[in-house]
């Protein structure tokens, strides 16, 4: 079983809790108070930083309370200006349906055009982390990195994420209008209009073939393009399948995979590792705590991943597992750079917050949030196309051939 040494509520980073707790009240709070009040305590007793971002967080709850909060959108918009003060894109507000929303989402299926996207930290820009393998994004040209200026006119500047992912989602067969600016891109005269179709997104997270070589072995290509509730037993079929069919080597591509459920992540490393560290947590104390490979790898046949900016999250503590244990090596671009854990806290009005609790290290102690994880082999893609990923066309694939072929003892167990 994966160890668990501190925090049970750290093993998923959108798990569900209800934490009710209030300051005892001078006087009786109104209900836009009290749940003002709810919010402030959950961030007062979760929030990584107890420092809350250099400031007094008793002083920002009494100021907040001396100004009439007449409305449940007063209340909001006071939950929100409170949160905006940590300085932390990832710790944000989610009014009833946002909330909804994101846990649909989580299950593995929505509605919209299939965008992860994120706050870049040093431009507070809102732009996109990947797009969903298949989505109408995807197949409207929109790439990770690319910087989302509007949303059916409506400016991105200062957006929150959930109002920008809001806008995005709606009815099936609709469109909405997105202007874009690709990252080579400058200025807004360079900017793209897009207008994409919303549609049902699946979110079948993984694919996988077996891919016979010439003269070299018989190699197991998995995709996995994300970390939902289907993840570890679709990855779990997958790995079991290709090893009936006799994969001797294995090509896993993590490229524009934003990320998702921690405990996914750790699962899945579980199922390529027999021992070692998968990831050390640390919270606002300090306290490390660590997972743990379980012995019970479904394989040890080399290994190489391939990654690049896309690759966010989760995606990166699998990463960092496979590569520092040298169960396997990297070969691509610089991942994102996401290392920070968030949990879900239910407010008392069906709306929720996301916190973020916890930061995470590699089983090497690296820190990557904002500098991401390096690959063993830098190469970069070239690709024009989706058609052209995993295939004779895609640089990063053919390298992760060409070292599973010629030296596969490099590729994997160590």
């Amino acid at each position: 079983m994966v160890k668990r040494v501190f925090w049970v509520s750290v093993l998923l980073i959108l798990q569900l809790v209800t934490l009710c707790w209030l300051p005892s009240p001078a006087y009786a709070f109104t209900q836009e108070q009290k749940l003002f009040n709810e919010a402030w305590g959950i961030v007062s007793q979760a929030y990584l930083d107890d420092g809350f971002n250099s400031q007094n967080w008793w002083l920002v709850r009494q100021k907040a309370l001396k100004k009439p909060l007449q409305s449940r959108e007063n209340t909001y918009a006071a939950i929100e200006q409170m949160l905006a003060s940590l300085d932390d894109p990832f710790t944000r507000l989610l009014k009833p349906n946002q909330y909804r929303s994101l846990q649909t989402s989580t299950a593995g299926e929505l509605t919209g055009v299939g965008l992860q996207i994120g706050l870049n930290p040093e431009t507070k820009q809102l732009e996109v982390i990947a797009p969903i393998q298949g989505s109408p994004a995807e197949q409207a040209g929109i790439q990770p990195h690319d910087a989302i200026l509007e949303i059916d006119g409506f400016s991105t500047t200062a957006m929150a994420l959930d109002e920008a992912a809001e806008r995005m989602r709606g009815p099936l067969g609709t469109s909405v209008r997105i202007r874009i600016a690709h990252q080579t891109q400058q200025s807004s005269s360079q900017s793209l209009d897009l207008q994409v179709k919303r549609d049902r997104i699946a979110l079948n997270p993984v694919q996988a073939e077996l891919r016979p070589q010439s003269g070299g072995p018989a190699i197991g290509y998995i995709r996995l393009s994300q970390f939902n509730a289907n993840a570890v037993a679709s990855m779990t079929k997958a790995i079991k399948r290709l090893e009936e069919q006799g994969a001797n080597g294995y090509v896993l591509d993590l490229r524009s995979n934003p990320g998702g459920l921690l405990q996914a992540g750790i699962e899945i490393a579980n199922l390529w590792l027999d021992h070692g560290t998968v990831v050390y947590t640390v919270n606002r104390y300090g306290v490390l705590g660590d997972f743990t490979a379980d012995g019970q790898a479904l394989t040890h046949d080399p290994l190489v991943v391939l990654v690049n900016q896309g690759t966010a999250s989760a995606s990166e503590i699998l990463a960092g597992a496979l590569q520092d244990n040298q169960r396997a090596k990297l070969i691509g671009e610089r991942t994102f750079g996401k290392g920070l854990i968030q949990s879900l806290f239910n407010l008392s009005d069906g709306s929720g917050l996301a916190v973020t609790i916890a930061k995470y290290e590699t089983p090497n102690h690296h820190d990557i949030n904002k500098t991401g994880i390096i690959p063993d082999h830098v190469v970069s893609a070239n690709i024009e196309s989706r058609q052209q990923v995993g295939t004779d066309t895609d640089p990063q694939y053919q390298a992760a051939v060409k070292l599973l072929v010629t030296n596969p003892v490099l590729a994997g167990v160590s």
